[in-house]
Formats: C-alpha cells, structure tokens, sequence
C-alpha cells in the first residue's frame, strides 16, 4: 500500500498537469464541439482507458523502453498525431452535415467513439513521459510490490483526467447546443472541432523530446 503522503503528492503532480489542456483535452473539446455530449464522454472514457493502459505497460517495464528510446517514442507520437489530423480532417469534410438527434447530441456509435479516445489517450505525448519518468518515482521500493503500486497511482492519475476531461467535454457540448439552432452554426462547429483535431495533431508531431 502506498503510503498517504506519496498518494497526496502523486494526486497533486497529475492534477496540475491534467487541467493544463494537452492532447486529451483539446481532443475532447474538438469531439464534443463537432459530434456533442455523448460522444464527448465516450472519448473522456476510452482516453482514461488508454491512459490506464500506459500505467500497466510501465508498471511491467515497457515504459521504460519507450523513454530510453527515441525511435520507439517518436513512432508512438507520430502516429497517434497521424490519427488525430484524419480525425480533424474527417470532421472538417462532414460539417455541412452534422447528424444531430432531437436532444443535439450526434448520431454515432459510442463504440467508435470510445475506440477514437483510447488511440488519442495511449498515444499522448505527455502522458507516456509523465508515467515513464515520474510514475516509478512515488514507489516505495521497501514496500515491495512496485508494479502494484504503480497500478494503483495510475488509477488517481486516471480518476482525476475523468472529472477533469468530462468538464471541458460538457461545457464544450453545451455551447454546440445554441450551434445546433442554425445549419450555418454547426457547419462552423464542423470547421472548429475538425481544426482544433488537425492542429492538435500537427502541435503532436511537432513536439516532445528533443533527442
């Protein structure tokens, strides 16, 4: 069990670097302007599933791998920014016809969206050097366990980008809502979720680690 105090600093270090927009959050805004509330929050779900999926790869040493090598790391950012423009792009040609429910949310499969947020999520930039650098720092190596241990801090990291995530991810939505009352509205919201995905995803490509 980790000890209060590294459980408080742990939780106080991710919070500050969840609230600062990053990938996942302009991620999440871009989805809930261009498609609204649900998918939204099926992408706050998946990214916290991606992002757990980091904690368990550098609790079993696969993280390490990524931050010692700069090829494997930049496959993983390039990628994941590759994804992110064919999002924006994709949003960007459909916003002249936006599907939009009686309640203003879109009409898409909660399953595709949630698979989009977990590539976002598994393939964020800071959140792979975060948990690769400072994750391994709050075990308490006479503890034992240290894999456990990691697990479980990566669950704070992840309970904090949930509450974090699904604020930007409502607010977002809310404000497509009075969008939706006109067609040339939502086309605009097509145009600003499917740019902010693109530069995302350039902003992805073009920054990280400098080796």
């Amino acid at each position: 069990m980790v000890s209060p105090d590294r459980l408080l600093a742990f939780a106080a270090m991710s919070f500050l670097l969840i609230v600062i927009p990053g990938p996942s959050v302009l991620f999440t805004i871009g989805r809930a302007l261009a498609q609204g509330r649900r998918a939204a929050l099926s992408s706050v779900l998946g990214n916290a599933i991606g992002a757990y999926l980091l904690v368990v790869a550098v609790a079993f040493g696969v993280g390490a791998l990524v931050e010692s090598s700069a090829i494997a790391f930049t496959v993983l950012k390039l990628a994941g920014a590759a994804y992110l423009v064919y999002l924006g792009v994709k949003a960007w040609r459909q916003r002249g016809s936006l599907p939009v429910t009686i309640d203003g949310e879109a009409d898409r499969g909660s399953v595709r969206t949630l698979w989009e947020g977990f590539a976002v999520g598994v393939a964020n930039p800071k959140t792979i050097v975060f948990f690769a650098a400072v994750l391994p720092q709050f075990v308490d190596p006479g503890l034992g366990h240290a894999a456990g241990q990691m697990m479980l801090l990566g669950l704070i990291f992840v309970g904090i980008a949930l509450a974090s995530d699904s604020v930007w991810g409502l607010g977002a939505s809310a404000a497509r809502d009075w969008f939706a009352r006109s067609p040339g509205r939502l086309a605009a919201v097509g145009r600003i979720g499917g740019l902010s995905m693109i530069g995302l995803g350039v902003t992805v490509a073009v920054t990280g680690r400098k080796d």
